[in-house]
């Protein structure tokens, strides 16, 4: 078989023709858009990457501001808690104050009413013992109250321990001095000398000596010098009575505690 190499010539001249349209107009186009979709695709790509990487910095954040949040709420709260406990003690504070100022109150002003009652049971009883005591002794042994107390004073002058004696003789000696003897009745004239008499001989001078009455005193005597006193009065006997009246008072008027 003959070779027409004019025909083999043309039709290489053709394929190559064809190949260069085909290269020219369809292979590079192809080409070129597979590399743009490529390029687009890989823009698109990086954009949603960072469109993600963005997404999940703002998931992050957001995370992050819902802690912070969180904590700042529990924050809050905690320090309202505490807040409203100690504003809680303070009020329970300040009630417990003004109830036991108010029970303070209560009591001082019973105490002193009981101290007031006292008083007056103190003075009255004291009025019933005295006229009671100089009836009896008028009575039993004609002698008078005033009389007794003399004579129990001029023997307590007489058995005075030295260190006493010897404090009363120096303000009884002091230039100027006054000495006093104070009774709540008016001593008779019997009375007052014996009570001279028992200084004179006890501190063996001429003691100048004023008497007078104290009517709102215990009953007794009290002899005053320069600061320095003896005293006799039936107010230690009357203190077992004080005691009693006390208990009852202190059963009259119930003790209340304070606010717990």
């Amino acid at each position: 078989m003959l070779i027409d190499w004019f025909t083999v010539g043309a039709q290489a001249v053709n394929f190559i023709i064809l190949v260069w349209l085909l290269k020219r107009f369809l292979y590079k186009p192809i080409l070129n858009a597979i590399d743009a979709r490529e390029k687009r695709i890989a823009t698109e790509l990086a954009a949603a990457g960072d469109r993600e990487a963005q997404a999940r910095k703002s998931h992050d954040e957001f995370d992050d501001k819902n802690r912070k949040f969180d904590q700042d709420r529990d924050a809050l709260m905690a320090k309202a808690a505490l807040e409203i406990k100690a504003e809680h003690e303070r009020l329970l504070d300040d009630a417990r104050k003004a109830a036991n100022d108010l029970l303070s109150g209560q009591r001082a002003a019973a105490r002193n009413d009981a101290t007031a009652l006292m008083d007056q049971m103190m003075r009255l009883a004291a009025t019933e013992v005295f006229d009671v005591a100089r009836r009896a002794l008028s009575d039993l042994a004609s002698m008078t109250l005033e009389e007794r107390l003399g004579e129990i004073f001029t023997r307590r002058l007489r058995e005075m321990k030295p260190d006493a004696k010897q404090l009363l003789d120096v303000a009884l000696r002091a230039p100027h001095a006054a000495a006093v003897v104070r009774s709540r009745f008016a001593l008779a004239a019997q009375e007052k000398a014996a009570i001279q008499n028992a200084l004179n001989e006890t501190f063996a001078a001429d003691i100048r000596l004023a008497f007078e009455t104290a009517p709102d005193g215990i009953c007794g005597i009290e002899l005053t010098a320069g600061g320095q006193k003896l005293s006799w009065s039936i107010a230690g006997y009357l203190a077992a009575l004080e005691e009693k009246a006390q208990v009852l008072l202190n059963a009259q008027i119930k003790p209340s505690g304070a606010v717990p």
